[in-house]
């Protein structure tokens, strides 16, 4: 669609918890923070949510994650772990607000300038499927967006919920 930069299928993401800059980040912290989302992401269970809806807002095109609340928790010990590694001086960011909590994974860059209802207008023409997911994991990403979009390469995954 003109308009709209359609941002591949492999750096599609769900952004959750920012940490910092790579070169503010030594490897001891890493390792540190690996442990402690590693033993609080196995106290929640994994979250299972829909996207289903598109949403068109003046920078980007995305579809919001249903419900907002089940991911929460995930974000909450995402937070959490980040303070507990980086103390409350280095990582100042406020725990996240439920209520302002909106996840959603973007699926394309609006790239033009002016008013984005010729393509919200289009869109709502679509019928897209819902998407179910269920999270098993969380990726801790170095990404960059030197490209125009976001683009990731996975440091470490760590699983959701108990281990089996």
């Amino acid at each position: 669609m003109q308009g709209i930069d359609l941002i591949p299928p492999q750096w599609l993401h769900l952004t959750m918890q920012g940490v910092g800059f790579t070169d503010e980040i030594s490897a001891d912290e890493l390792a540190a923070l690996d442990d402690a989302l590693t033993a609080g992401l196995a106290t929640i269970e994994q979250p299972a949510v829909e996207f289903r809806y598109l949403t068109v807002h003046p920078e980007a095109v995305y579809l919001k994650a249903h419900p907002a609340a089940a991911l929460y928790p995930l974000r909450l010990k995402m937070h959490d772990a980040v303070v507990s590694v980086l103390g409350p001086k280095r990582f100042s960011e406020p725990a996240p607000d439920r209520a302002g909590f909106l996840p959603h994974v973007s699926i394309g860059y609006v790239s033009r300038d002016g008013e984005t209802e010729p393509i919200a207008t289009a869109l709502n023409r679509l019928n897209p499927k819902t998407v179910e997911s269920t999270f098993a994991k969380a990726d801790l990403l170095e990404y960059h967006r030197d490209n125009r979009m976001c683009e990731w390469a996975s440091v470490t995954s760590i699983p959701i919920g108990e281990r089996a």
